[in-house]
């Protein structure tokens, strides 16, 4: 069998994708079909061309044959326009489908393939090829071919940014406290019932088309399905993803404070001066922790709030360097804010804020933070 590794090199010439860079226009499976067509997919030592290009309802895209320096094979295709992990698995199941009914042997075309999903296909015995350039070629006991490393040309081809940051986000940390919803109205009147700010009209509520784009990212990455409803499918990888795009808070201005709580333990003193702020205020993540893991930490509260000066107004206490107990943190993110834990009239933040500013700090706080995980996987189909 003729074998070619993952780090076996052929010259490519350099303009060979040049048609990726920066183009404008959007990926169809169409487009995919023509570029193969035009002899733009290759895999050396492998060259493909496209045969059968006349699909009809329940065709498989088209057949192509695979040539290389000894040998030839025809394989089914299956293309996807989306790299998303959705697609991926729809384009691999189809594949597979395909080649059980007429014998040739599976391959998937998409925008890009990561090297996981070709180390997947590897392992399932399904070709796939990019227009990247990375690929894995597989005729059992003739050929294989792996190859990855071209950077994806295509990180505009899916349809949402970013999901899993600043206020989108809220839409997934929904999905950490209720499993199910039987609508995305059901959705986005989560989110706003769970936003502080929007009840007390320091933001506006969140959109629905807002929530139905957010809800189509992550059903696209595996991690809601749909049903009669949407449903949480995986929450582990939700976290996942939530702990690989958090980023801390934009601040305003933050001040540390020395207050004198006449031998009253400080959070119940702060809860007593705090409840009569008109503004939205919570306390921080960290701070949080005492609420859903064991952990010693310095006497010091730290809160969030959307108006420092009405907060500070309200609490007294004298700015200190040396030995504060309070901090103040301004900052309008909602994110920080949202689905707070009322307890002993305190706001407490979230566990899953708790859990994002845990996993950003150091390695004591991220040991930590495995405590907090099974307030956010258990029941929800997580595995803490």
């Amino acid at each position: 069998m003729a074998y070619f590794p993952k780090n076996y090199h052929y010259p490519v010439q350099e303009n060979r994708y040049n048609w990726e860079m920066n183009t404008e226009t959007p990926i169809t499976e169409r487009t995919i079909l023509d570029r193969v067509l035009a002899g733009n997919l290759e895999l050396p030592p492998v060259r493909f061309t496209a045969i059968d290009i006349q699909k009809r309802a329940g065709d498989p895209d088209f057949r192509i044959d695979a040539t290389w320096t000894d040998g030839t094979a025809r394989f089914v295709v299956e293309t996807k326009s989306l790299s998303t992990p959705k697609e991926f698995e729809a384009a691999t199941a189809q594949a597979e489908a395909y080649s059980r009914i007429t014998g040739n042997y599976p391959l998937v075309i998409l925008p890009f393939l990561r090297e996981a999903q070709l180390r997947e296909l590897e392992a399932r015995r399904i070709s796939g090829v990019d227009l990247c350039g990375n690929g894995v070629v597989i005729v059992p006991g003739r050929l294989m071919v792996f190859r990855t490393g071209n950077p994806n040309r295509f990180s505009s081809s899916a349809p949402i940014k970013n999901i899993y940051r600043r206020n989108t986000s809220m839409v997934g940390r929904l999905f950490l406290s209720v499993a199910s919803f039987t609508s995305v109205q059901g959705v986005c009147a989560g989110v706003n019932a769970r936003n502080p700010l929007v009840g007390k009209d320091e933001r506006t509520p969140m959109r629905l088309g807002t929530v139905s784009k957010a809800l189509k990212g992550l059903e696209q990455d595996l991690i809601v399905e749909r049903f009669e409803g949407f449903r949480v499918l995986q929450a582990d990888k939700l976290l996942e993803k939530l702990v690989e795009n958090y980023k801390p808070p934009r601040q305003s201005r933050r001040v540390r404070l020395k207050v004198n709580t006449g031998g009253v333990k400080l959070q119940r003193w702060f809860a007593e001066r705090a409840a009569s702020c008109p503004s939205s205020w919570i306390v921080t993540g960290l701070s949080s922790v005492e609420r859903y893991a064991v952990m010693g930490r310095e006497e010091i509260l730290a809160v969030y709030c959307t108006k420092l000066d009405e907060m500070k107004n309200l609490i007294g206490g004298k700015e200190a360097d040396r030995f504060p107990n309070v901090e103040l943190i301004e900052t309008e993110e909602e994110p920080v804010y949202f689905n707070p834990q009322e307890y002993k009239n305190l706001s407490w933040a979230s566990p899953t804020q708790c859990y994002l500013e845990l996993m950003a700090g150091d390695k004591r706080d991220q040991e930590t933070a495995e405590q907090v995980k099974p307030y956010l996987l258990n029941g929800l189909g997580g595995k803490p």
